[in-house]
């Protein structure tokens, strides 16, 4: 028996927690909601001018519209007074006033829903520029750990979302509001008896809409999701398609695509499948209340007619019962309304919430307001006891030391993953060192501007990008102000002078999205040409020649040399061949320097940069 009341207790127990728990989840997304519609009001506002003018243009819209049914209703008790005694000058009056107002509700609502489209656009213009501004103030960490094509997600689809929100639903919020207020205003003076019929059906619609809405909301954030991850498979796949035809995985990444798809299908189904029911739900409760208003006031206009000493309260002409059952539809119809467009209110949250969230991303560390700005670089480096890793329990580096005097070749040399990339990514101050110091001419890095900080280096990387522009344009990427002659001169040096002389419009010629209407070897000779445009002190160069072929390869060396003469220069080579004439090799194993000195050196101590050596040319 103890035993069972044990288990009884910790059941109730459980229970409890698990209330608490929902009770907790169910305030935190409250919170989040209005936090979103607070964020999305302060762009709206951003142009207050055009909001006044358009919540003016609504208001009078909807009052006109709304002063129909009262003049319709006064039209026919002038004609139900009986034959003989129609008063045609007050059905004419009424009948001319009713089409004017109705006509004039038609202009200023579209007058309204162009402003409105153009307001939204504005709006999502500054937001699509926002989170595009943003995103080049984040960390390079952030990119490395989010797929592309789901950053591209929110830019695209989660913005267009919000932009239909703001053109039409917020539109029809309002007018709702202004429809509901006004029509229940109109049949309290109509009859306050027929009033009664709502106080069950709307309690019922919005009860019922209220409890779909907690449940539908989360389907749709899981469907941006769902999206952003099949855009980021897509964009990955579709990227790599020559390593993918060359292995002959199309089968493959179609099947894990339509994994992918499939999710992404039925994310959207749930989502809009759950969201479709509350709108057909929501107009039968509204249908059967016209109707029960449709019913009684019948009862109560044949009541006016046949009980001489009836109470004020329950007397109402024909034209009232015409006039209250249009009013009950204004009514009911916005209610009706905005359970339909509430899937694409959820829809709209979801996105907005992924585009602030994108929004609150932690940028990079600011400079310090007293941050050096690196000037005259001569280019003397010094990493002083670095230790650092990308996340806290894994170290990449462990006390590493390296003193660089000005125009030196640094090169950096070891096996995949021994942490020569990390050692740039450093330099560059992608990323900060855990412990030590990284100083450039006795100034520590952190303590200068990183704009200053890059402007002193010049990069060539294994991993060429070029842009859609003319090949001009890509050489002066890094000096834009270049003369033609500077770019003929870096071209010439980097030896790709000769086949831009080839194509039709020579410098001029358009090169498609990350150059691929040239070979790989072209598109790093361009990139090489960039670099000779620069006159920063110092330059990095990331197995730079591994694009080209053995012959292009020593013509790019020699042009190398030149650009290298007075810089100082870190080198990661995989090619051994390249760095011979380095002033110094750095041997990098599992994060650490395991061996240091010029080839010659490392040759004679017959250590791991011998064996590499070997390994290469026997």
């Amino acid at each position: 028996m103890n035993n069972m009341r044990v288990g009884g207790g910790g059941g109730g127990l459980g229970n409890s927690r698990s209330l608490s728990s929902t009770t907790k989840d169910q305030k935190q997304t409250r919170e989040t909601k209005r936090r979103v519609l607070l964020r999305m009001g302060k762009y709206l506002f951003q142009h207050p001018a055009t909001v006044i003018v358009a919540f003016l243009l609504m208001l009078g819209s909807n009052i006109l519209a709304l002063a129909g049914p009262k003049l319709s209703g006064v039209a026919i008790d002038a004609i139900a007074a009986g034959p003989g005694k129609v008063n045609f000058d007050t059905v004419y009056l009424y009948t001319a006033l009713l089409v004017a107002f109705y006509v004039l509700s038609f202009i200023m609502s579209y007058v309204l829903a162009v402003i409105m489209v153009r307001l939204g656009q504005k709006i999502i213009y500054t937001l699509r520029r926002e989170v595009f501004e943003h995103l080049t103030t984040l960390p390079v960490g952030y990119f490395d750990t989010h797929a592309t094509g789901d950053i591209i997600s929110h830019i695209s689809y989660d913005i267009d979302t919000l932009n239909a929100s703001l053109s039409h639903d917020l539109l029809q919020i309002c007018a709702s509001v202004v429809t509901v207020v006004g029509a229940l205003s109109m049949m309290v003076t109509i009859s306050p008896i027929l009033l009664l019929v709502f106080a069950i059906t709307v309690p019922a619609s919005l009860l019922f809409t209220r409890y779909k809405t907690k449940r539908v909301r989360p389907l749709f954030k899981d469907r941006s999701m769902k999206l952003g991850a099949l855009n980021g498979y897509a964009e990955e796949m579709l990227s790599g398609q020559k390593t993918v035809r060359a292995y002959s995985r199309e089968a493959v990444i179609v099947g894990r695509f339509d994994r992918r798809n499939d999710d992404a299908v039925e994310a959207y189904y749930r989502a809009d499948y759950y969201g479709a029911i509350i709108g057909p739900s929501v107009n039968f409760i509204n249908n059967v209340s016209i109707a029960l208003i449709t019913v009684f006031g019948g009862i109560l206009y044949m009541l006016s007619n046949t009980v001489p000493d009836l109470a004020p309260v329950f007397v109402i002409s024909l034209g009232g019962v015409s006039s209250f059952v249009q009013y009950s539809r204004k009514f009911a119809g916005p209610i009706n309304e905005l359970a339909n467009i509430m899937s694409e209110l959820q829809s709209a949250l979801a996105a907005a919430e992924r585009v602030f969230r994108l929004i609150d991303e932690t940028p990079e560390v600011a400079d310090s307001e007293d941050a050096a700005i690196l000037c005259n670089v001569q280019g003397e480096v010094d990493f002083d006891h670095v230790k650092f890793g990308y996340v806290p329990e894994k170290t990449i580096l462990h006390d590493l030391s390296v003193h660089a005097k000005p125009g030196q070749t640094i090169a950096i040399v070891g096996p995949t993953g021994a942490g020569k990339t990390t050692v740039i990514n450093l330099l560059m101050r992608f990323y900060d060192v855990n412990e030590g110091e990284i100083r450039v001419d006795g100034t520590e890095l952190r303590e200068a501007t990183r704009s200053s900080l890059r402007g002193a280096f010049t990069m060539v990387l294994q991993e060429t990008w070029l842009f859609h522009g003319t090949i001009f344009e890509n050489i002066t990427y890094g000096k834009e102000n270049a003369s033609m002659e500077e770019v003929v001169a870096a071209a010439k040096a980097a030896h790709i002078h000769d086949y831009i002389e080839t194509l039709p419009r020579g410098y001029d010629t358009v090169l498609s999205d990350d150059g691929v209407n040239i070979s790989k070897g072209q598109k790093q000779l361009i990139t090489i040409a960039r670099a000779m445009l620069s006159d920063s002190s110092m330059l990095i160069l990331d197995e730079a020649t591994s694009n080209v072929d053995s012959r292009t390869e020593q013509q790019i060396q020699d042009a190398m040399h030149e650009l290298m003469h007075g810089r100082t220069c870190f080198v990661i080579a995989h090619r051994l061949s390249t760095i011979q004439n380095a002033d110094m090799i750095l041997v990098i194993k599992d994060g650490r320097v395991i061996e240091s000195g010029n080839h010659d050196t490392l040759m004679a101590a017959g250590g791991f940069y011998a064996g590499l050596y070997h390994s290469q040319f026997t």
